[in-house]
């Protein structure tokens, strides 16, 4: 038996350019795993079992799923027993779901010795879900297309969050639709927008991570405020008011930023250490909270 750490992961920005031909979305993001861990170990059994402290149905039950489409694809005849220990909350917009099928691939791939290497278990991740591609080039990276493209990044400086989750859950597809509906009656009084406005639009968002990313690593807090974006927030805030008001509480409690995190629920803020995001946390007792650092390159 042997164990994996899964990490969450925050979005430092998310731009959801065009809908696709299949349905999905274009989106540019940038993406950086934190000290926030569902842990999964594995054994061999003769038959595919998921063992879990959380009820996930098992039709929607991603890392089933996952099991086996690589037992399938690569006509495994053994099986094996996945235990799911989780503490990322669901809905929540951290990649709980996209992670743990990223290391049940990892996992798998193990304990069957299928000997496949990152990009191969990519191109079977992407087929499962939008997110599971970015975590086999962790910490830090760009994402583009529905997902499936990854350019990683090195990343140094680590920082403190204050995540906070209040009692709602959003779904994904449900984001989406809200995105789609506000998005379509923005554009109607506006002229069709051609390939040249998308391509520049494209190259904007670019220059826009780059900024990020550059105010990361010189830890220049007031150009990072300015540049953090998230397209989904407005629109969840519009339905769900608390996460607004936690964005406004983790800003008046210090920290340098606050933003919802995915299509949410949870908003993090940045603070200056541990000690002040532990201050900060207590004024949300009512709700789910964790102090996490955000995880880089530099190997302790």
């Amino acid at each position: 038996m042997f164990s994996l750490l899964a990490p969450a992961k925050i979005n430092w920005s998310l731009n959801v350019l065009n809908t696709r031909p299949d349905g999905y979305h274009n989106i540019i993001s940038l993406l950086q795993c934190i000290e926030l861990f569902d842990e999964l170990s594995f054994e061999h059994s003769k038959n595919i079992e998921i063992i879990s402290n959380v009820d996930i149905p098992i039709e929607k039950n991603l890392i089933y799923k996952t099991a086996l489409a690589i037992k399938e694809h690569y006509k495994i005849d053994a099986g094996a027993r996945i235990v799911l220990t989780k503490y990322i909350p669901s809905g929540a917009g951290l990649g709980g779901a996209s992670t743990d099928a990223a290391h049940t691939l990892m996992g798998l791939n193990k304990l069957w010795k299928l000997g496949l290497d990152r990009y191969e278990l990519s191109a079977i991740g992407e087929k499962i879900g939008s997110d599971v591609p970015f975590f086999f080039y962790c910490p830090m990276g760009i994402v583009e297309g529905r997902g499936e493209i990854v350019t990683p990044i090195n990343i140094e400086p680590s920082y403190t969050l204050l995540l906070v989750k209040p009692p709602v859950s959003v779904s994904t597809a449900w984001a989406y639709e809200k995105l789609k509906i506000h998005r379509s009656r923005s554009y109607q009084s506006q002229s069709n927008k051609t390939i040249v406005d998308e391509l520049t639009k494209k190259e904007g968002i670019r220059d826009n991570i780059r900024l990020i990313y550059k105010a990361l690593i010189e830890k220049d807090f007031s150009l990072l405020y300015g540049l953090i974006k998230n397209d989904f927030e407005s629109i969840i805030i519009a339905h769900f008011s608390i996460i607004g008001k936690i964005k406004k509480e983790l800003l008046d409690a210090g920290a340098y930023l606050a933003m919802m995190t995915g299509s949410g629920s949870v908003v993090f803020g940045l603070f200056k250490n541990r000690h002040e995001a532990i201050i900060a946390s207590k004024r949300f007792k009512s709700f789910w909270c964790s102090v996490v650092n955000t995880l880089t390159n530099i190997k302790s």
